[in-house]
């Protein structure tokens, strides 16, 4: 059987770094629909015959300018009926090396944010719950 629509894949990183004592992880802020203007994670779609680990990498890396070092933290589906959008999200949680540079096609802004604060934030997709995940996966 053909399927005339179904979802896609798509990666989401959470970079958590300890910032005077305090959990931040790295937000940027889209430059591209949907969800234009709105923080987020760092992240996107997988391409056609990419290893997931391959596409996260590279994903944070056009973005942010960033060597992301990933591990595995679980999915989550992103269904926006109104916006005709079915994501299956495969989530990473892990560091960065590097300095930030926002990739201005695709990121306007970076931002290292303490976690409450990027909880109490109006974040694109579903990014709080990824982030809720992390702090219950992680212990944090």
């Amino acid at each position: 059987m053909i399927y005339e629509k179904v979802p896609h894949v798509t990666v989401g990183a959470i970079i958590s770094k300890m910032i005077n004592g305090r959990l931040n992880i790295l937000l940027t802020k889209r430059n591209i629909e949907p969800f234009k203007d709105h923080w987020c994670l760092p992240g996107g779609h997988v391409d056609m015959n990419e290893n997931v680990i391959d596409a996260v990498i590279r994903e944070v890396k056009e973005e942010t300018s960033l060597d992301f070092k990933p591990a595995f933290l679980g999915y989550q589906d992103e269904i926006f009926p109104e916006l005709n959008i079915h994501n299956v999200v495969l989530l990473f949680y892990g560091e960065a090396t590097g300095n930030f540079i926002a990739d201005e096609k695709e990121v306007t802004e970076i931002q290292w944010t303490p976690v409450q604060q990027a909880l109490s934030t109006k974040l694109a997709f579903h990014h709080k719950d990824a982030i809720s995940l992390f702090l219950e996966k992680t212990g944090q």
